[in-house]
């Protein structure tokens, strides 16, 4: 008799949107492939569906909550689901769930991992304390070198104990020649903009840290130098309820001049062809990304970065004096240096076909040889392996390579 495959149980408040909510849908998909079971506690959303079609099967649990007295309660509910699905490991993804699933794993005598997705801001010992439990792990993984070290410095974490494994991008989604012209013109005819601008992508959510305000001053910065040429600068991200912020940078744009150079286009649900119609994409973030998703799809799609020199963005992005000529794949800056930015926006607007084609070519290899999902996910299930002497990272190769 075939000796039964382990079941994995995720731990998720919500499945929305977000890298922590695709990552749970990309490992579920890698245990089926590894002929495993697959189970998600979440309270479900819009890409709950995905889990389900990937194999994976939903229990429908109040995750979200932060309420002390229902955390034990979903502590209890945890264990009796761990016992009644013969759970093997729980894989806990967000902070308020991680306490309950800690519980009910040191409970029921299971493995515990936690994936360490945010750099996660920590203003007192309560907030310290809450934070905690995303670095009490059996194994820690962290989506970047910046935020192992960050685990490390903060909870004298056992280096031992953390797995770095970055965050997957899907490559075939974000592949240059998948991108069909009819798309680029398609966002480009909605943004206003000529096929001959030049357009400067921020593809982030409108908060103020994402620093959409240092890129409108840089762009103000480069028309009065008159470096700007027919550049368009489009800030592609949801306000999500911020609108007053979303005035502001109107309002910033206006004061400026340069109102009929910045576009707030909203969320773009075709951001691959967004990556596909930019000239440069703008990482401008003035706290840490603990990976920086943004920047490594751009990177996929062949367009140059400007990041943030901070958190993970320099792991990320290949910049002088770092990288040498020939591996270049984009700039860093401060955070909050306008005319820093300003000065690499010139410099991206400024190469020529040949060296922006190169770079372009640089930026795509990098992107494959780092950030693969299907790399993510076998040095998931090699976590999994290395808690309960299974194969399934071999073994989810083997699935893909049939």
């Amino acid at each position: 008799m075939a000796p039964r495959q382990p079941t994995i149980l995720q731990i998720i408040p919500r499945l929305d949107t977000g890298g922590a909510e695709l990552a749970t849908v990309e490992i579920t998909a890698a245990l089926m492939s590894a002929g495993a079971r697959a189970l998600v506690a979440s309270e479900g959303g819009r890409m709950a569906h995905q889990v389900t079609a990937a194999g994976g099967e939903l229990v429908d649990f109040p995750a979200a909550s932060k309420n002390p007295a229902q955390l034990i309660a979903n502590a209890v509910r945890l264990a009796r689901l761990i016992g009644r699905e013969s759970v093997d490991l729980v894989h806990a993804r967000s902070r308020a769930p991680a306490w309950s699933a800690l519980i009910a794993a040191r409970c029921t005598h299971r493995p515990f991992v936690t994936t360490y997705h945010g750099a996660y801001a920590e203003r007192g010992s309560a907030k310290r304390l809450y934070n905690s439990v995303m670095a009490r792990g059996d194994v820690v993984i962290a989506n970047s070198r910046y935020t192992a070290d960050l685990i490390s410095a903060r909870y004298g974490t056992d280096p031992a104990r953390i797995a770095v494994i970055p965050r997957g991008v899907d490559l075939e989604r974000f592949a240059p020649d998948r991108i069909e012209p009819a798309r680029v013109a398609s966002l480009r005819h909605r943004w206003a903009v000529a096929e001959t601008q030049p357009v400067i992508l921020q593809a982030a959510r409108l908060t103020r840290w994402k620093g959409q305000e240092v890129l409108i001053a840089a762009v103000a910065e480069l028309r009065r130098q008159g470096r700007l040429g027919e550049a368009v600068a489009i800030l592609a991200g949801d306000a999500q309820g911020r609108d007053d912020y979303a005035g502001a940078l109107a309002r910033q744009a206006a004061a400026l001049g340069v109102a009929d150079r910045v576009r707030l286009v909203g969320h773009v649900e075709d951001i691959a062809a967004a990556y596909a119609a930019a000239h440069v994409t703008v990482v401008a973030s003035s706290e840490p990304e603990a990976f920086g998703r943004a920047a490594a799809e751009a990177l996929a799609m062949g367009c140059p970065v400007i990041g943030t020199r901070l958190g993970a963005l320099p792991e990320s992005v290949r910049a002088e004096p770092d990288a040498a000529p020939g591996e270049i794949t984009g700039w860093l800056v401060p955070p909050g240096d306008s005319k820093a930015l300003a000065l690499c926006l010139h410099a991206a607007l400024s190469l020529s076909p040949a060296a922006r084609a190169a770079m372009a070519v640089r930026a795509r290899a990098d992107a494959l040889s780092r950030f693969a999902v299907s790399a993510m996910q076998r040095q998931t299930l090699a976590v999994y392996d290395r808690l309960l002497g299974t194969h399934l990272a071999e073994q989810g190769s083997s699935s893909q390579g049939a």
